[in-house]
């Protein structure tokens, strides 16, 4: 059986205490450097694999500090406070700089957790959409590698096709999954909630210059629920809030085809005239 590109892209090797080395994928390379889902995907699987890992991901934040450079690199990862059902991590990726030292180009945080059955609903319900098989599959740049690495059926919002400065809305909807299918896991949704092209490129229908900063992950959903999604469409939404002095956020959900809410995910992302 063939390996998926997304189990190669986050394949990583033990070190010792809790550090492990993986090597970038070219599956996932973005214009410059891999696509940061893939990236916190990564950080996301040293997590997993820790074997003093207590319950389940429901947060990771990601910080962008540098540029990951084609090639290896080391994930570290350490539970610096764990109580009766949470437990508190710190992560962070480096890689030799020209004088052979480890430099730091991703730090991170997360917060597993022992979940419970309690009262529980979701007010922030899935849109009425057409479905997966009523959308067209959306016209995305065959230049870049990880884009060919998911399915996307726009709804609404697609990369504009005249860059004429006059956006009006950064509001995207769209039907998404791993390609070739893939059943759901911690790692695969992280990258999903990196998945959207920057919003300005929508909002201005002009192609700036953009790079994530930080992203946020709260997952809403445990391994259960991602079993029954399995390899099923999910809905994802994002738009943009405020635009302002080289930088911009980006609030977005992600939706089984159950209408079961699986992550919200916000970042703040710098842009360039």
């Amino acid at each position: 059986m063939t390996t998926h590109f997304l189990d190669q892209a986050v394949a990583l090797q033990v070190l010792d205490n809790g550090r492990y080395s993986g090597t970038t994928s070219p599956d996932y390379a973005n214009m410059v450097g891999p696509f940061g889902g893939i990236t916190a995907a990564t950080v996301m699987q040293a997590l997993m694999r820790h074997p003093d890992r207590l319950g389940e991901p429901i947060s990771l934040t990601v910080n962008y500090a540098a540029a990951l450079a084609d090639g290896g690199f080391t994930v570290a990862a350490r539970p610096v406070r764990t109580n009766r059902s949470t437990q508190h991590w710190t992560l962070e990726i480096t890689q030799p700089d020209a004088n052979g030292d480890a430099s730091t180009v991703l730090t991170a945080t997360a917060v597993t957790a022992v979940r419970r059955e309690t009262w529980s609903v979701d007010e922030v319900p899935m849109p009425a959409v057409p479905l997966p098989s009523d959308v067209p599959r959306a016209k995305m740049p065959r230049s870049v590698a990880w884009v060919q690495r998911y399915a996307m059926h726009s709804i609404t919002g697609g990369l504009p096709t005249v860059w004429d400065g006059q956006g009006d809305t950064s509001l995207l909807r769209m039907w998404v999954r791993d390609e070739p299918e893939r059943p759901l896991d911690f790692c695969s949704l992280t990258a999903l909630a990196d998945v959207f092209y920057p919003r300005i490129w929508l909002r201005r229908a002009k192609p700036v210059p953009t790079g994530t900063v930080s992203m946020t992950v709260y997952f809403h959903a445990g391994s259960a629920e991602h079993a029954a999604t399995g390899t099923g469409w999910l809905l994802a939404q994002a738009q943009g809030q405020a635009y302002r002095n080289g930088f911009f956020d980006q609030t977005a959900q992600l939706w089984n085809e159950a209408g079961a809410l699986l992550v919200t995910t916000h970042q703040i992302v710098y842009y360039k005239e």
